[in-house]
């Protein structure tokens, strides 16, 4: 049977598919730029109903376009029963909460006349439990889709010692399986909630359904790609093999729809294991670089050697597949924000972003950030409303939660800190704006190269694109500091961009003010 088959832990059934490593065109997204993540419940009501929608996304696009990011990731906006989305009740769907199918190709369209790419969460490990094949599926054992599901009995659970499982980062739930109804005796596996009935992939019908779905995304609506949602928990860890042969097939599906289709995952472990993904994904966020550049912001010290870190991790990717995109970012939707973590040090936040930004990948940017939105879990606290002006005169700002940490009295709302030359906003613009001008920056898969320098307070790295290099240098500090160039970084001769005025070179020693970064060619 279907359900015993899954969870056979000790039968790991090989990656049958071999890996497709072909080389993306300079045009296909996340090759270049800086892309943008939105919670449209958050960020702009267009209706006045106090909740974020799709029309109030494409009243902003102007704003994102000047702010300078190349694609849009929008958090789920299929229908579904909660606040955030994430367990779907139809994946052809618009919520009504954010607006019709046609407000969302209106939104396409206006992106992409803005050459602003769009990219929508797929949430496909799991549906919601009023999902219709869920419903049908719990009806009765006999139901058609009921191995759309996994269904064991508490006597099966307990032979193959199921019943509890461990904490993950991205999953509290210990105990995974739920019941369905008192007379059934099968309960169903749901990793993250009983909200959230995992899907079963070993039944080739919800596979081809769900390529279906994703299809009509990328062909019928125009979307160009998908985050994925839970990516490594497909099969359970004991089978991840299966995983990786199912995200090759996956990819191999959705680029027969769309050749330049671009997937993220979100893979949330370590290095070794996430390089498998990158056969069949595109990309893949790095969470161990983002918990490094909030540590060595905070303490204004490198005691992690996140360069060293990082160009280990890199060469792991490079192994699986040579084209791999690495999906940077300081935080997302389910981490408390930098803002937070960097306990509103306008420093810190600013040094967290220049190495965000200047660093090899595709970074990321989590609504909000380039304001230093602050937020702490639960998880509604970390999805505050946007401010985009004075309380008062802000139409547009949601009101479907109070907020707890961003407010007007916590946080300097848009229009106040575009007026501010030295605000986090203005800082975050100059460094879109001249990454995405400068062509080793703006190379989302150009060369991390180590340098010579190690300097307690200092970050220094070359980012080479074909024959052409730069070297960054970030004081980490408070204090201004004269960096010694080895022989290695002494053919770079000449500042071309500075945070803070007064980097300077003479002969072999750099200056650098305190939290600045210089960037040399």
């Amino acid at each position: 049977m279907t359900y015993i088959r899954i969870f056979l832990l000790w039968c790991l059934l090989a990656s049958g598919a071999s890996a497709q490593v072909t080389k993306p065109s300079v045009s296909a997204t996340g090759r270049t730029g800086v892309h943008y993540e939105i919670f449209v419940r958050s960020f702009a009501d267009s209706n006045g109903d106090g909740i974020g929608d799709l029309n109030g996304v494409t009243s902003r696009l102007d704003y994102l376009k000047d702010l300078g990011v190349s694609a849009l990731w929008l958090m789920p906006i299929n229908p579904s029963p909660t606040y955030h989305k994430y367990d779907v009740t139809d994946y052809y769907g618009i919520d009504k909460e954010y607006g019709t199918m046609a407000d969302f190709k209106r939104l396409l369209a206006e992106a992409h006349k803005r050459n602003i790419k769009v990219i929508i969460d797929f949430v496909i490990n799991h549906s919601s439990n009023q999902h219709p094949w869920f419903t049908e599926a719990a009806s009765s054992p006999t139901a058609a889709h009921r191995n759309w599901y996994v269904w064991m009995t508490q006597r099966q659970i307990d032979s193959l010692n199921l019943a509890t499982r461990e904490a993950t980062a991205d999953s509290g739930e210990r105990s995974p399986w739920h019941v369905a109804n008192a007379n059934d005796p099968a309960k169903y596996y749901g990793m993250f909630w009983r909200g959230m009935p995992d899907l079963n992939y070993d039944e080739p019908a919800l596979r081809q359904e769900i390529y279906k779905a994703g299809k009509f995304w990328l062909s019928d609506v125009g979307v160009d790609g998908f985050r994925l949602d839970a990516a490594r928990h497909i099969y359970p860890d004991q089978e991840e093999p299966k995983n990786h042969a199912f995200w090759q097939e996956f990819g191999r599906e959705m680029a027969s729809a769309k050749p330049n289709v671009y997937t993220v995952g979100e893979v949330w472990t370590t290095a070794e294991k996430i390089a498998p993904y990158f056969k069949g994904l595109t990309a893949n966020f790095n969470f161990d670089l983002s918990f490094a550049l909030q540590k060595l912001a905070a303490q204004e010290a490198d005691t992690v050697g996140v360069v060293a870190m990082l160009a280990r991790n890199r060469a792991i990717f490079a192994n699986a597949n040579p084209q791999f995109i690495d999906a940077t970012m300081l935080t997302n939707h389910d981490q408390n924000r930098i803002g937070s973590v960097l306990k509103g040090n306008l420093n810190h936040e600013k040094v967290a972003a220049s190495l965000l930004l200047t660093l090899p990948g595709n970074p990321y940017i989590y609504y909000g950030e380039e304001l230093g939105m602050l937020g702490r879990k639960p998880d509604e606290t970390i999805r505050e409303p946007f401010l985009w002006t004075e309380r008062s005169q802000d139409k547009q700002r949601t009101r479907w939660m109070k907020p707890r940490f961003t407010t007007d009295s916590t946080v300097a709302p848009l229009a106040r800190q575009q007026a501010d030359p030295n605000s986090l906003y203005n800082h975050y613009k100059r460094l879109i704006r001249f990454r995405n001008s400068h062509p080793v920056l703006n190379d989302n898969l150009s060369q991390l190269v180590q340098t010579g320098i190690q300097q307690t307070g200092v970050v220094a790295f070359v980012r080479q694109s074909g024959n052409k290099s730069v070297l960054v240098v970030q004081n980490l500090t408070g204090k201004p500091l004269d960096v010694a160039l080895t022989p290695n970084e002494q053919a770079f001769r000449r500042v071309i961009f500075q945070t803070t005025t007064g980097a300077s070179l003479k002969k072999s020693t750099l200056s650098v003010p305190a939290y600045g970064c210089a960037v040399l060619e």
